[in-house]
């Protein structure tokens, strides 16, 4: 299974995108996502830790048990110079600690019913994982 998380908004304190499941060729849309500011680490960005977004890449994921969340969750594997990169449920910039946050923009800077659209996320990546497929997610 590949997941792409397309960046659309890189504002100065939060960063919009869409995330698509690749399907035979084409994108099919899942939802929204929410992340911190994005850093041009190709160009000398630096990492702010908890408030930068990770770069660009494909990264494995896998869910496994998080002690913070106390729940089962998507993490990304092998970012570099970042650990601990989940797919979780939030709002807001603040809420997202360097993680990427899944919902629907539907206010400036936010992403809202988060925890509905990452049952929904955690679905599909369980239901793969059962097929024996590798997940992956692609940055852009």
């Amino acid at each position: 299974m590949e997941l792409i998380l397309k960046r659309i908004a890189k504002k100065n304190t939060y960063t919009i995108g869409k995330l698509y499941e690749k399907c035979g060729g084409k994108r099919r849309e899942i939802c929204d996502t929410l992340e911190p500011t994005w850093r041009d680490y190709a160009h000398g960005g630096r990492k702010i830790k908890g408030c930068s977004a990770i770069p660009e890449g494909r990264y494995a994921v896998v869910i496994s048990y998080s002690p913070k969340f106390q729940q089962w969750l998507p993490i990304l594997l092998g970012v570099p110079n970042f650990s601990g990169i989940r797919i979780h449920a939030g709002n807001t910039a603040k809420d997202t600690e360097g993680c990427i946050l899944v919902g629907k923009n539907r206010e400036v800077g936010k992403v809202l019913d988060s925890r509905k659209w990452l049952n929904g996320v955690k679905q599909k990546i369980v239901a793969a994982k059962e097929r024996g497929e590798a997940v992956w997610i692609t940055i852009e």
